[in-house]
Parts: C-alpha cells; sequence; structure tokens
C-alpha cells in the first residue's frame, strides 16, 4: 500500500522532499534536480506572505498554510467521471491532471508537426537542453516563497516545443482536477511552454475540484516567446469553496511577440493569479484579461505586472469583477516603463460592479515611466449595478432579474469577445448564463 506522505508547508517540508526524491530514479545528478535542490535551500531562507507584505496586504494565506496536505494523495476517479469535466465541443490535445499527476489513461492528444506535447517528465527525457535552459530561468525564487516551493517539487506538468514557424492547428486543453474525497491535497503542476521563432499555439486551462477537505494548487507556468511568436493563454478557475490557489505565469517575450492572456474566475476560497509579463523586444504585443465573478466567501487577487524595457511596444489589460455576497475582490496592476522604452504605448483599466453591500474591492492600478515619449492611461471604478440603463430595460417590459442578467452580460462580454477559441468561449458564455440566473 502507498504511504501517503502529508506534511505541513511551514514546519515539515523537509521530510516530504526527501520522500520526493526517492522517486526521481537516478534524476538526483542532474542540473534540473540541482536547481530543485536550490529553490528548497531558497525557501528555507524566505516567509510566507503575510498581511503586513505589501504585496499580500489584501489576501490573507494563513489558513492556506493551516493545513497538513498529502503530496501523493490518490484518486480514485474512472475516466467517465473525469470525462464530465472536459469540454466535449472543443477539438483539442487534451492532457489531464489529477492531484497534479498527470493521468495519460484520460488524456488525448498527439504531436502535430513541429508541434510536441508532453508532460514536463517526458520533456527533459526528450529535451534535456532546452528543459535545462528554460526551467526556472524566469519565474523567480528569489522572494517568491510560492515559487520556489513549486521548483523544488517540479516533477509533473505540462512541456510544449512549438518549433520554428510551426503552427497548431488544434488547442492543447489542460485539465487539472484536485480530488480531496480521502485527504487534503496539495498539487504542483509546472509548466515550460517555449515557442519558436514565428511559432503560432492556443492554450486552454481548465481547474476544477471534487471531494470535501481542503486542496492547495500552487501552480507555477513559464512561457518563452521568440522573435514573431504568436501565444494564446486562457484560463477557467471554476473551483469548490475549500480550495486555494495560487498560481503565477512567467512570460518572457521578444521581439514581434505576441501574447494574450485571459483569466475567467468563476469560483475558489482563495485564488492568487500573479501574471508577469517581460517585453525584452521591440514591437510585442502584450494583452491581459480577466473576469472574475465571485459569491458568498470567494476571494480572488489579481496581481499583474508588464514591464516594457525596449522600445516601440503595446500593452492592453483590461479586467473586470462582478461581486455578490461576502465576496472580496483584488486587483493590483503594475506598468513599468524603463528609460529606453520609447514609443510604448500601454493601457490598463479595472472595472467592477458590487451586487452586495457585504461584497469589496481594492483595486490599485500603477504607472511607472522613466520614458518621456510614450502613450500610457489607467483607470479604475467601483460601483453598483448602474440604474440608469436598468430603469430603461424595465420601461421596455424587461422584467428586473432579467434587465439585471442583460447588464451584467454586456459589462462580462467585453473581456469574452477576446477569447478567441470559440468553443471555449462558448463554454464560458453558458458558464456566465448560469451563474447570473443563480444571482438573480
Amino acid at each position: 500500500m502507498q504511504q501517503i506522505i502529508q506534511a505541513n508547508l511551514k514546519e515539515n517540508i523537509e521530510p516530504a522532499f526527501q520522500h520526493f526524491e526517492t522517486q526521481l530514479n537516478g534524476e538526483k545528478s542532474t542540473a534540473w534536480h540541482q536547481k530543485r535542490k536550490e529553490a528548497l535551500s531558497q525557501l528555507k531562507s524566505l516567509v510566507y506572505p503575510t498581511l503586513k507584505h505589501e504585496e499580500w496586504k489584501y489576501t490573507n494565506v494563513a489558513k492556506v498554510l493551516a493545513n497538513e496536505y498529502a503530496f501523493n494523495a490518490p484518486s480514485d476517479l474512472s475516466k467517465e467521471e473525469i470525462d464530465k469535466f472536459s469540454l466535449k465541443e472543443l477539438d483539442a490535445h487534451k492532457l489531464v491532471f489529477v492531484n497534479g499527476e498527470f493521468k495519460v489513461q484520460f488524456s488525448n492528444f498527439s504531436n502535430e508537426q513541429g508541434i510536441h506535447i508532453m508532460s514536463l517528465k517526458d520533456g527533459y527525457k526528450n529535451h534535456p537542453e532546452l528543459v535545462e535552459a528554460h526551467f526556472s530561468e524566469y519565474a523567480s525564487i528569489a522572494d517568491e516563497p510560492f515559487t520556489a516551493l513549486s521548483t523544488a517539487f517540479a516533477f509533473n506538468g505540462v512541456f510544449i516545443l512549438a518549433e520554428k514557424s510551426a503552427v497548431a492547428q488544434k488547442p492543447v486543453f489542460i485539465l487539472n482536477v484536485t480530488d480531496t474525497s480521502d485527504y487534503p491535497v496539495i498539487a504542483q503542476p509546472r509548466n515550460l511552454v517555449i515557442a519558436q521563432e514565428n511559432a503560432q499555439i492556443t492554450i486552454i486551462e481548465d481547474f476544477v475540484s471534487v471531494g470535501n477537505k481542503p486542496a492547495f494548487l500552487n501552480y507555477v507556468s513559464e512561457f518563452k516567446v521568440e522573435k514573431y511568436a504568436k501565444v494564446d493563454h486562457y484560463k477557467l478557475q471554476n473551483k469548490a469553496d475549500d480550495n486555494f490557489y495560487v498560481g503565477t505565469t512567467q512570460v518572457h517575450q521578444s521581439d514581434n511577440s505576441n501574447y494574450n492572456n485571459s483569466v475567467i474566475t468563476l469560483g475558489g476560497g482563495l485564488i492568487r493569479n500573479n501574471l508577469n509579463i517581460l517585453l525584452d523586444g521591440e514591437h510585442c504585443e502584450t494583452f491581459m484579461n480577466g473576469l472574475f465573478m465571485l459569491k458568498d466567501k470567494n476571494h480572488v487577487d489579481n496581481h499583474t505586472m508588464v514591464d516594457h524595457i525596449k522600445p516601440n511596444s503595446y500593452s492592453n489589460e483590461l479586467y473586470k469583477g462582478i461581486l455578490d455576497g461576502s465576496s472580496t475582490g483584488v486587483f493590483n496592476g503594475k506598468i513599468f516603463v524603463r528609460k529606453y522604452a520609447q514609443k510604448t504605448n500601454a493601457f490598463q483599466e479595472n472595472k467592477n460592479i458590487l451586487l452586495s453591500e457585504n461584497a469589496t474591492v481594492d483595486t490599485k492600478p500603477q504607472l511607472e515611466i522613466w520614458a518621456d515619449d510614450v502613450k500610457c492611461s489607467h483607470g479604475a471604478t467601483t460601483g453598483a449595478l448602474d440604474e440608469e440603463p436598468l430603469f430603461y430595460l424595465r420601461s421596455r417590459g424587461i422584467g428586473e432579474n432579467k434587465a439585471r442578467a442583460l447588464l451584467m452580460n454586456a459589462f462580462a462580454a467585453d473581456v469574452i469577445s477576446r477569447i478567441n477559441a470559440e468553443a471555449f468561449k462558448t463554454h464560458i458564455e453558458k458558464l456566465i448564463d448560469e451563474r447570473l440566473e443563480k444571482i438573480n
């Protein structure tokens, strides 16, 4: 019978790491494992954030750290149960992870010409030089304990290589399931995506949960988007109220590249999304979009950072929130324009609707500009649903609940319209309709 390794993240992480090393089958001498050990050493010197940390002042992770999690929790979910979470209308390469472990028996994918899709473990076997060159090169462990934790235990996850000029004909769909039927679970998938010069690929991630015990998904993805490459990247978060998520997406863009990110959050006890993009080239384009629809005591914290290092690049950011019950939302967006990043265009906007007197949003859009020939703007608004259009719709014979739903749909549509994968967009629209019916 498999020994279940449980640990508290603050108190006894070392035994969990020692058990983790026993699964590596001779990998201990590799450069990859040396990076793991360095991350563990760094983790020991770091302190998990509290409300006293400026970047975490609105998000209390104490309840995340309080639990003792199983690092290798088993799951008895069947293929039929897993398939309930699959998007049947979406024609895609599907990779399934349950409690952070890659499940090939539930997955269905193949390599296209120039497009290589596999687990991170297999990625290291087949492309060791690429993994060693790029893994942990973008997501810093210097002052981020959750990233250091992810790096120390990196084993499962997705490796995607889009070779020079390759164009993926189907998106890659990554389904992450946490099953807490028997144990509180920690899962730490680690993804590495390399889009080489002039490549194009779409990646869709879905996060769901079953069971009624706590779960913590510590999720880190690194993207290298090379010259003229184009990556569309979408996330759907729809988890249970006892599920916690801290995720970091770290993107490095080169000249003339295009990266388009959308994050849709519909559920979760505590969710922290870190999206950090480095525009290390000229004529880059970056799009960051988010929609969070929260209820009950849901909490979501969207932290974004785009760093314009070189001239003539463009970034556009739009995050919107609809909050009900006693839910809380946070938006903290930073734009940096460095001294030599002249001719930069950077725009950032956050808009929120509060449906309840007990719902709150803390929003902090920020600009730091060292160049003088730029066009940049930022702004934030928070308020109740606008009464004037609501009155107009009701005066045309539309019931109050229907009118409210129409206005909130229109509010959300701005973000949803920026998703280019049609089947996934339709799925999102259906979920939003269902959520709005429950609100009303």
